[in-house]
């Protein structure tokens, strides 16, 4: 189902999927974080992608809330836009040779995931408010701000130290 197919009729039919695709894109992450964890150098950046891991576990784990107490069965669409950002991230990581410019290029394509993330997730509060389900959108809330605490750290480590040595 794409987006802007005849299977979208209502805000509610909206909301459910995007609850999907951001539902895959977090599954997506679960695979990917380790694998960005595992190419960078930075200890400080390497432990940012393993706690964010544990992170998005919770993530999931919320997203699979949020479908119950909706009433919506627990899917999750394809997405191609976290998968482009993902495989993207998977070819810069692959042509970097220099290690400091790798962490940089790691910090981009994170905070590319992020910025995604933090899209999904304030529409989806400014709906699950405007379906009524105040519920849902407290648990989708609490979400939203960790990924843009998120954004701010890799922002902080970028600017901190990491990009400075990539530069030099």
């Amino acid at each position: 189902m794409g987006l802007f197919t005849r299977d979208i009729k209502t805000m509610d039919d909206l909301f459910v999927h995007q609850l999907q695709d951001i539902y895959y894109a977090e599954k997506q992450l679960l695979k990917a974080l380790p694998k960005m964890a595992g190419k960078a150098t930075e200890p400080a950046l390497k432990q940012g992608f393993e706690d964010h891991r544990e992170q998005t576990e919770v993530h999931v784990q919320r997203l699979e809330e949020v479908f119950k107490m909706h009433g919506a069965e627990v899917k999750a669409v394809e997405c191609p836009a976290i998968d482009g950002i993902i495989e993207e991230a998977d070819e810069v990581a692959g042509e970097v040779d220099d290690k400091s410019v790798l962490d940089a290029a790691l910090i981009n394509a994170a905070q590319a995931v992020e910025h995604y993330e933090i899209t999904r997730y304030g529409s989806l509060v400014a709906w699950a408010k405007q379906l009524g389900r105040n519920d849902c959108a407290a648990v989708l809330q609490k979400t939203l701000d960790e990924e843009k605490a998120t954004d701010k750290k890799l922002t902080s480590l970028a600017e901190s130290k990491i990009n400075l040595r990539a530069a030099g």
